[in-house]
């Protein structure tokens, strides 16, 4: 399933490694600091900082995202579900 991040982002919802929030951006030297490397690869897909309120990491690329950590959590667990219904609907198409 797809998960869409904001700022016209979709991604893949077993692609994310990590949703965190913005502020921890400039308090942890780690998370500068990989975000510094892989901006320079150009891995990195800004929003614009003032609007910026999470950063969303995925196995080959890092969103700034102008939504919430709890709006992106709840996305997706809907996504999760929604990917369960289909493994249940699809194991009743094979018994028929």
């Amino acid at each position: 399933m797809f998960i869409h991040i904001g700022d016209e982002n979709v991604i893949r919802s077993k692609e994310v490694i990590s949703i965190i929030d913005y502020s921890l951006f400039h308090s942890s030297s780690i998370i500068e600091e990989m975000i510094f490397k892989q901006r320079e690869k150009g891995n990195v897909s800004d929003t614009s900082y003032e609007e910026a309120k999470s950063i969303v990491i995925t196995t080959d690329h890092i969103y700034f995202s102008s939504l919430s950590v709890s709006t992106l959590n709840r996305r997706a667990q809907l996504s999760y579900k929604l990917d369960k219904v289909d493994d249940i609907t699809d194991s009743y198409e094979l018994e028929d």
